[in-house]
């Protein structure tokens, strides 16, 4: 029985090699493979020693000959694909353990250079992994170092059952695709509008308990993808306490960060059903927090707290007597976890905080049998321009309100109102199927204290009826997008009741 190991991830490499040449089977290997088993200790030949041709081209070729996947693309139950073998010296090759250079690994880091990717992109080894995947019945294609146990314990009781060979084919397509995926996202990088076809690269972090709701099945997974801050987020958490997410969890958890690392100053975000239900920024996170807490308590309690700096143990003190689901942070100080530990239903989660893109993240909604894509959401905040449209313009204080007010919005699902006063969410309207009843809720939950608050609006007002309700609210600013055929209806109805307004020319739907 022949085998050839040629790997880029050695974990598990030379136990395995031992206990093959145990069973008996005779190993060819390449380069930086072969070298490690020989220093190992395990016998080894070169892939030369079937090809009778040595390697050339810097290593570009090694494998690609006939000899080599004639061995392996023979079918074994066609008398003359053996025939054929046989007239042209050719021994069949009966495993294959191959994974591939680590592109996405080497494009990521800081400076490399186009050559470099290049070098790391494998012919040799996708060609091998899908010539064996093709002829799976006849050879074993061993792609993930995870298999390596279970394919020995196999091998030891008498091989591999046709059901196990199809699953290691599948896991080698697989393996191909990611790798094909990733080197096509590089190459398209710096490129406008988006590829006439896209694949996208999908790693299981876990299984979930269940989906939304009890009796749908679900998995989590994490988009594999080249360029800056793909470990970053909920995705790539770290958890350091608690039990285990769930799908809600998950979204909520991910909509709380995207919310409080939105904001460049000290920022706590407490969110609900996907929605944040308090908000604000100050400069130390316990007081953040307090004035978040304070925006809206009774939603607050079952909700996920994210702070964008070090959760202090005087942060984690100003939490007690809530009930919270997760808390998020870039890090905790360990007197904060501490407290925080003595909660047992809380999931205390460590997060890296987002880094620069090399190009726009991308954000894709299911559809029926289809897909849609777009780039992120992520406009930076001075390419936003708050314009002032009315006769009184807002004061310093209301400018800085109105900026926040603004980045709060977007977060929150359309129609969106929101309002804020002190850098802190008062009151706010989600997911409304008009704008004026968004309004009306957001004037509730604040109460009295919209007064003298101001109102943001992810979209334009198509109609002077929310900028009356905010003038009866006594509402002191507003900021939105502007652009409706009626915006003059919504100035004179600010400059009728001594609103100021300002006007961005951006929206910010969320759906």
């Amino acid at each position: 029985m022949r085998a050839i190991l040629s790997v880029s991830d050695k974990t598990g490499l030379e136990a395995f090699a031992v206990e093959l040449g145990k069973l008996g089977w005779e190993i060819f290997s390449t380069g930086g493979t072969k070298k490690s088993l020989t220093q190992a200790g395990v016998p080894v030949h070169a892939i030369s020693d079937i090809t009778g041709f040595p390697e050339i081209l810097d290593g570009r070729v090694k494998t690609l000959h006939p000899m080599v996947h004639g061995g392996i693309l023979a079918r074994r139950d066609k008398a003359d694909h053996m025939s054929q073998l046989s007239e042209n010296k050719i021994t069949p090759i009966d495993m294959v353990v191959v994974n591939l250079y680590p592109f996405v690994q080497t494009v990521s880091r800081a400076g490399v250079s186009l050559e470099e990717a290049l070098e790391n992109i494998d012919i040799g080894g996708p060609a091998m992994i899908r010539a064996s995947a093709k002829n799976y019945p006849g050879v074993i294609i061993v792609t993930d170092p995870a298999d390596y146990p279970l394919l020995i314990e196999k091998l030891r009781g008498g091989g591999l059952s046709p059901d196990e060979r199809k699953r290691l084919a599948q896991k080698a397509f697989q393996h191909t695709a990611m790798y094909d995926t990733a080197i096509a996202q590089y190459l398209w990088q710096g490129s406008a509008g988006f590829p006439d076809n896209m694949t996208l690269a999908l790693k299981k972090r876990y299984n979930l308990r269940y989906g939304e709701n009890p009796h749908q099945a679900a998995a989590f997974y994490a988009e594999h993808r080249v360029g800056a801050g793909q470990n970053s987020g909920i995705t790539w958490a770290e958890q350091l306490w608690g039990k285990e997410l769930s799908f809600n969890n998950i979204l909520d958890a991910d909509a709380a960060w995207a919310t409080a690392t939105d904001f460049e100053a000290p920022t706590v975000a407490i969110v609900k059903h996907t929605n944040p239900c308090g908000l604000a920024s100050r400069d130390d996170v316990a007081e953040a927090y307090q004035r978040a807490f304070e925006g809206d308590p009774v939603s607050a309690y079952g909700g996920i707290v994210a702070v964008n700096r070090t959760l202090t143990a005087g942060m984690a003190e100003a939490m007690r007597g809530t009930f919270y689901e997760i808390s998020i942070a870039p890090d905790y100080e360990e007197a904060a976890l501490v407290i925080l530990r003595k909660r047992k239903d809380l999931r205390i989660l460590k997060a890296r905080l987002p880094a620069a893109e090399t190009q726009p993240a991308l954000n894709y909604r299911h559809v029926k049998g289809g897909l849609l894509v777009q780039q992120a959401d992520a406009l930076p905040e001075d390419q936003i321009t708050l314009k002032p449209v009315t006769r009184r313009q807002p004061t310093k204080e209301e400018y800085e309100d109105l900026r926040f007010a603004f980045r709060a919005v977007k977060h929150i699902k359309s129609n969106a109102i929101v309002l804020v006063k002190d850098k802190m969410l008062l009151g706010m309207g989600a997911g409304q199927p008009n704008r004026v009843t968004s309004v009306d809720i957001a004037v509730k939950r604040a109460g009295e204290k919209a007064k003298g608050s101001v109102m943001a609006s992810d979209a334009m007002f198509p109609f002077n009826d929310s900028v009356l309700q905010a003038a009866a609210a006594g509402i002191a600013a507003i900021v939105q997008p502007g652009g409706s055929i009626r915006d003059e209806d919504s100035i004179k109805a600010a400059d009728e009741n001594g609103i100021a307004m300002v006007v961005t020319g951006v929206r910010h739907f969320l759906h």
